[in-house]
């Protein structure tokens, strides 16, 4: 990686980290955030076990002000797996279908271990089968935001960083002159 490209990266994961710990806890709908993306992002474009503290620094920045509760490993815990995620499937590449499938299944991964965390340890539903399933359907209604905003912001950094690389590239010609 050049020099340049190196300097672009570090800057425009800095400002993701304090973006999306601010994205969190400013008022927004319900699982509307983009720790999955920057997850994903992290695992793809971090070659180093770093990409795994870009994701769960932006979660403990806005814990720090939302608060912490019962479910924060589980939450936590989701995130470095969704980190797996994007190192296996988009290290390599990074393609439309690519991005849109890690995004997708890191938006199950999270429903089903977060919800299972509200099962474990909660105290809001019985301590049975039943009482997981009715986690998971009560989970349902804020299942379509989790996807609608992984995808969203999914997209939005992978290509969004793309755009940045090709506009430093633009102004480090424009200023060379």
């Amino acid at each position: 990686m050049k020099k340049s490209q190196k300097n672009t990266t570090i800057i425009y994961l800095f400002s993701v980290i304090i973006i999306a710990a601010i994205l969190r806890i400013i008022p927004h709908p319900p699982n509307i955030i983009p720790i999955t993306a920057l997850s994903l992002f992290s695992g793809a474009m971090i070659h180093r076990k770093v990409g795994f503290l870009i994701p769960l620094s932006a979660m403990l920045l806005s814990d720090i002000f939302l608060g912490f509760h019962s479910v924060v490993p589980y939450v936590y815990g989701s995130f470095v797996l969704i980190t797996f995620i994007g190192r296996s499937l988009l290290q390599e590449k990074k393609g439309l279908l690519r991005i849109f499938s890690a995004s997708l299944s890191s938006s199950v991964l999270f429903f089903i271990i977060t919800n299972f965390g509200v099962w474990v340890t909660s105290g809001m539903y019985i301590k049975d089968v039943n009482g997981l399933m009715n986690s998971y359907i009560m989970g349902l209604p804020f299942f379509k935001n989790t996807v609608f905003g992984d995808l969203f912001y999914s997209f939005s950094l992978f290509y969004g960083y793309e755009l940045s690389l090709l506009l430093g590239k633009k102004l480090a010609v424009y200023f060379k002159r």
